[in-house]
């Protein structure tokens, strides 16, 4: 009886263990999975935060691997070269936009505008920059980043004191609208004073005049321009005829002075300033300028003959030598070409032609084009820009 108790009592407790093990071991393995469960969502979530991260997911500029290409031409002072060291205004602000986004960079010297031009639609060069004026019709086929300099077109010519010929153009003098003036004054003076002295002097039994109109008012015209001129041979008989040759004497002494002063005043305006001052002046001229610039391009709006040639050094001799009358080019240009080379030997006339503001030129669409204005903002508010056109065009002035 005991044996048989022990033994029920020892089974049960087997059964106990055995169902306390299992219910550990499934708790156990609820646990785990929970764990791994929670973990799995934690990751899911970090990696969702990661690829939302606007700062993460944001392209950087671009940053090229290999230097860009800047295409360039020698025009002073924006571009000069010596002995194959480029220096002027556009390469030093070309350094500073280059030092502001983090760019290398490597020149490519054109000769011409067109040539520089077809390098950047062609795509042999990044960009392009020395004083490439921004134009609607380049806008068509570029971008342009913001300005970096205003300046305008402007007439250049000869120095008149350097003209070989030591007398000035006698018919040009005569041809002037003051002496043109003067003359027709003078005209209608003597047809007045020769039909007064005519009616004066018809009815005079001595008189110079004779009676009929004709021939009398041809004489009385002579003698009106010949006392005019302080040259009469002849006078009056009558009291009023008298009167009236005193009187005319005295318009005739003012005339004469008058006549000298406005003719002393043309000639010499005729040498200080030539026959070149506006550009009203220049058709009829042949002006030198560079081919494929704007300046050919306004000159031809205007129907003035032109003389295009590759380089501006080019314009500049035909001028010196007589081939042409005057440049017409970008002002800055000129002036600084009259302020050092050709200094006495030419000068500016007239105000700008037409304004215009250059800037750096780059193909449609260039990831290039934010940046460089970008760094262009920031140069002209921290003063470099303005330290770097004082360097290159105050100088100029003084």
């Amino acid at each position: 009886m005991i044996n048989a108790i022990a033994s029920q009592f020892h089974q049960l407790m087997t059964g106990r263990n055995s169902l306390i093990g299992r219910y550990e071991r499934k708790n156990k393995t609820k646990r785990f999975l929970a764990l791994y469960t929670c973990i799995g969502l934690v990751g899911t979530i970090l990696a969702l935060l990661l690829m939302a991260s606007p700062g993460l997911t944001q392209k950087p500029q671009p940053q090229p691997q290999e230097p860009l290409l800047v295409a360039t031409r020698v025009i002073p002072p924006f571009v000069l070269s010596n002995k194959g060291e480029l220096s002027g205004f556009s390469i030093d602000l070309w350094h500073s936009i280059a030092n502001q986004i983090g760019a290398e960079s490597k020149f490519i010297e054109y000769s011409s505008v067109p040539e520089l031009l077809s390098a950047i639609k062609n795509k042999k060069a990044n960009l392009g920059i020395a004083a490439i004026s921004i134009t609607a019709e380049r806008e068509q086929s570029f971008d342009f980043s913001l300005p970096i300099f205003a300046g305008g077109l402007q007439i250049m010519v000869r120095n008149p004191e350097n003209n070989n010929s030591a007398f000035p153009n006698i018919l040009q003098l005569f041809f002037s609208a003051s002496l043109l003036q003067v003359i027709g004054i003078a005209l209608v003076l003597i047809v007045v004073a020769a039909h007064i002295i005519w009616l004066s002097e018809r009815h005079h039994k001595d008189g110079m005049i004779s009676q009929s109109y004709f021939p009398g008012i041809f004489k009385a015209c002579w003698w009106a321009a010949a006392t005019l001129a302080t040259q009469a041979d002849e006078m009056p008989k009558g009291v009023i005829g008298r009167l009236i040759a005193v009187i005319w004497m005295f318009i005739g002494v003012l005339f004469v002075a008058y006549f000298t002063a406005s003719a002393t005043t043309s000639l010499t305006l005729q040498q200080l300033q030539g026959d070149i001052r506006s550009v009203d002046d220049l058709p009829g001229k042949v002006v030198a300028t560079t081919a494929g610039s704007t300046a050919a391009t306004y000159l031809r709006e205007h129907h003035i003959s032109i003389l295009e040639v590759p380089k501006i050094e080019q314009a500049y001799d035909a001028l010196q030598t007589k081939k042409a009358d005057a440049v017409v080019f970008d002002a800055p240009v000129l002036l600084f070409y009259t302020a050092n080379e050709g200094k006495g030997k030419v000068q500016l006339v007239g105000s700008i032609l037409r304004e215009e503001s250059y800037g750096i030129i780059l193909p449609n669409n260039s990831p290039y084009r934010k940046p460089i204005n970008q760094a262009l903002l920031n140069l002209k508010e921290n003063g470099t820009y303005q330290s770097l056109y004082d360097k290159w065009f105050d100088a100029q002035k003084s």
